[in-house]
């Protein structure tokens, strides 16, 4: 079978850093062009746009939308419509609402869409879900704290409306969430901290439950120095599960019973191989929920200003 031929559009740090390592590495798929305002890649045919890439005679079957989540339904919309398939970037688009649109398209056109979220491909996330389905779940917490001048500088648009702000890295731990316990989850509470210059917020509180009101706590961050947490901890009947590392390590009670290397991007682009050949997609909009509904019920104070 000749592999899919792929476009990436928006060639900034994450698709520098994550995808372009994992497309090399896939089987049954190859990079052919990239659409970009400011970035091209040697060897590679290059337009500053997706508009102007579909104009061209680059024969190509998919995208992958590595862009800011505001400008991404109309992206996906415009590949859809003409026939490719589509791979978006996490978070899947700037509003809920907005990404059904693109499900019924895809479903017409006989095309896939996948919504991803890479840190559901880190090695311990299944291990955990399938741990945790056999134990009782008495609490869980989350402790999700970066550092935004190192993970996402100078990126203004992650503060401005749809940028999601402290929640562009949370979102990973909601899609870890929702992978590995087994009933939905939803929020009951939050509180917002938006800098007095900014759209987004810096840092959160957010309190959820499960359909059994088992009671969930997130603490979010984007000032952390120093070591970073990506952690969510899991307290059983057979102790404590924590998954550390952004979901790499899964421990028991601190006995380890999985520490692998970081495999997210490769594990992404293999299931998008994957629904492409099956004529299936992958929309799961339950993280993205969570984060509307945090800033639905949460409440906002105002905090320091922020600058980079």
């Amino acid at each position: 079978m000749s592999p899919i031929r792929l476009a990436l559009v928006g060639l900034g740090k994450i698709a520098r850093d994550q995808h372009l390592p994992a497309i090399a590495a896939t089987e049954g798929i190859e990079l052919v062009a990239i659409a970009s305002r400011n970035a091209a890649l040697d060897g590679l045919p290059h337009f500053t746009t997706l508009e102007a890439l579909l104009a061209s005679d680059v024969a190509f079957d998919a995208v992958a939308l590595c862009t800011p989540p505001q400008g991404r339904r109309e992206q996906a919309a415009l590949a859809l419509s003409a026939g490719k398939h589509v791979l978006l970037e996490k978070p899947p688009g700037a509003t809920v609402s907005e990404i059904g649109p693109l499900i019924e398209t895809a479903r017409e056109h006989g095309l896939t869409l996948f919504a991803t979220w890479h840190s559901r491909f880190a090695p311990a996330v299944e291990p955990a879900r399938a741990l945790l389905a056999k134990r009782h779940i008495n609490t869980v917490t989350i402790t999700w704290k970066e550092d935004v001048r190192v993970w996402h500088p100078g990126q203004d648009w992650i503060f401005a409306p749809g940028g999601l702000g402290v929640f562009d890295p949370a979102i990973n731990a909601l899609s870890i969430l929702t992978r590995i316990l087994p009933h939905p989850v939803f929020v009951t509470g939050a509180e917002l901290a938006f800098p007095a210059n900014r759209a987004a917020p810096i840092a959160a509180t957010v309190e959820m439950a499960d359909s059994n009101n088992i009671p969930i706590r997130a603490d979010l961050d984007f000032l952390q120095t120093g070591p970073q947490s990506w952690d969510i901890r899991v307290e059983t009947d057979a102790g404590a599960v924590v998954l550390s590392g952004g979901g790499a390590r899964l421990t028991q009670d601190g006995v380890v019973l999985s520490d692998a290397p970081e495999a997210e991007y490769a594990g992404i682009y293999k299931h998008f191989t994957g629904l492409i050949e099956a004529g299936q997609s992958d929309v799961d909009l339950s993280p993205l929920a969570l984060v509307a509904d945090a800033f639905l019920l949460g409440r906002r104070v105002t905090v320091d200003a922020f600058d980079y």
